[in-house]
């Protein structure tokens, strides 16, 4: 395993729940297993309609950051929502969930997105950016995101600036500077 400079405690390695991948084993990656574990499990949806670890890359004032998207949830061969994991305050990871759904896909925005620290959660409507429901029991099991589907507004993806300013917040609000030498 290469070494990575990390202010994660790493206890080696582990599979994961629904790719079968060798990924570095630290807190936050276990609960992020967690996560796709409860996903299957116990909110219902099929490992095919899930995918793990999809990412934008973003280059602003000479700071290139790779914006992490935990799982997509997938339903009629279009995402629906993502989730985005991060510890501690989840108000603080609102706008750049909103912001990844809104430019992740060429076609269209993602209607949904769900922030959550492992032990709380918020669903938020992207077009809007408002929180839907909170707790854990506001990530939308498969019924309920079917229930949703016909609802959903899949809006056009933003143009030029609007694209632009977006992926800026993702830029901002993703960069990681506590690992650097």
């Amino acid at each position: 395993m290469p070494e990575t400079l990390t202010h994660h405690m790493v206890y080696g390695t582990l599979t994961d729940y629904l790719t079968g991948e060798e990924l570095t084993d630290t807190d936050d990656e276990r609960i992020r297993q967690e996560l796709a574990r409860m996903m299957v499990e116990d909110k219902g949806w099929n490992r095919e309609e899930l995918t793990p670890r999809r990412f934008i890359e973003t280059l602003f004032s000479s700071q290139f950051v790779r914006s992490t998207i935990e799982l997509c949830a997938s339903l009629d061969d279009r995402t629906v929502l993502v989730i985005r994991y991060g510890p501690g305050s989840m108000v603080s990871r609102e706008r750049s969930a909103i912001a990844a759904a809104r430019v992740l896909e060429t076609d269209y925005r993602i209607p949904l997105a769900v922030v959550t620290n492992g032990q709380d959660a918020e669903l938020l409507d992207t077009n809007s950016g408002t929180v839907l429901k909170t707790g854990m029991k506001a990530i939308p099991t498969r019924q309920e995101a079917l229930a949703l589907l016909p609802d959903l507004v899949f809006a056009e993806p933003p143009k030029d600036k609007r694209r632009e300013g977006e992926m800026r917040i993702l830029n901002a609000f993703d960069v990681e500077i506590c690992c650097r030498k």
